[in-house]
């Protein structure tokens, strides 16, 4: 009986402490909106933010590159020489492999 006695003197004692303890335990870990997905959620939304930003970059230059090819005839030939190695019947080809570090 002592021993509940003192408990119960701890809990009279410090009842806005463990009442806050309890809280933010409840709202950091245990709750559906915790701080700990919050952090989750914020570092996954900057990755997609990340990737978007990539992809845009991406689609400027693809749309800069088709509409070189709408308007510049010379232009499909210069990307099929450069990207698939293709060539006129009385040409040759020299590929270099630049140095890989």
């Amino acid at each position: 009986m002592d021993k509940l006695a003192s408990l119960w003197l701890f809990v009279r004692r410090r009842k806005y402490l463990i009442t806050l303890v309890l809280f933010a335990v409840l709202v950091g870990f245990l709750d559906e909106n915790s701080i700990v997905r919050r952090l989750g959620y914020y570092r996954e939304e900057t990755r997609l933010r990340g990737e978007i930003d990539k992809y845009r970059t991406e689609y400027e230059e693809n749309t800069r590159r088709l509409n070189e090819l709408a308007v510049d005839s010379g232009a499909i030939e210069r990307i099929a020489r450069e990207k698939y190695l293709m060539k006129k019947p009385n040409e040759d080809i020299y590929v270099f492999q630049e140095d890989v570090e």
